[in-house]
């Protein structure tokens, strides 16, 4: 597993490089550099950005496993077996937010990310053409110890799904429940179950009991130090 930080001490250290030069090179404070270099603070896509600018590299070589040419497939933490060779392909920065959204879309997913207080925080995703996809941050410990408070689950409504997949679903006849869960599928019903097992399955009818996938869950990435 690994986090997303940025590998800028690394790179200030190969460039001799003060942080000070990277301010003026970046147009961003000493201060918040400081933060990004440490991993105290998480980027943003514009500090991505001005960072790759100023590094003169692509911003999937700004990433901390990058230095080892290790694929994300292996160093993250994959949900469901989900994989490819992402690493020589495009990141793509995918939309944070705190609850799940009905409907996923690039307007809905920025708009999820701004009213539950993630706005300018984003997730990078490897390879993957899914416009949808939307990165929820476990803001609890109710699925330990599978996922953990500040864990970054990377969601994508385009990738099909099978029984003993870990889905972000939405379910319920009078209360609409959306959360994060196993998914099981039999003849005649559908079988959800808490993703650490410690709560009872619940068995849902085909036809008759409201059941969506939302998405896929394909992608852990460990929480921040």
């Amino acid at each position: 597993m690994t986090s997303t930080k940025l590998r800028v001490k690394e790179l200030l250290r190969q460039r001799r490089w003060t942080t000070k030069v990277l301010a003026e090179k970046t147009g961003m404070s000493e201060s918040y550099l400081t933060h990004i270099k440490n991993g105290t603070r998480r980027w943003n896509e514009d500090a991505l950005k001005k960072l790759a600018d100023a590094f003169e590299l692509e911003p999937i070589d700004l990433f901390e496993y990058r230095k080892s040419h290790v694929e994300p497939s292996v160093v993250a933490d994959q949900v469901g077996g989900q994989s490819d060779r992402a690493a020589e392909m495009k990141t793509r920065l995918v939309s944070v937010m705190g609850e799940i959204p009905s409907n996923p879309s690039v307007y809905n997913n920025q708009l999820s990310q701004v009213t539950t207080g993630y706005k300018d925080i984003f997730a990078p995703v490897f390879g993957s053409e899914d416009e949808s996809m939307f990165c929820l941050c476990v803001e609890d410990n109710v699925m330990a110890p599978n996922f953990v408070k500040g864990d970054y689950l990377i969601v994508s409504p385009a990738v099909w799904t099978r029984s003993g997949d870990v889905v972000a679903v939405e379910y319920g006849n009078g209360t609409v429940t959306k959360a994060i869960m196993q998914v099981s599928y039999m003849d005649d019903f559908i079988v959800l179950e808490s993703v650490n097992h410690k709560k009872p399955p619940i068995a849902l009818v085909r036809g008759k009991d409201h059941f969506r996938i939302i998405g896929k869950v394909i992608y852990r990435y460990q929480k921040m130090a």
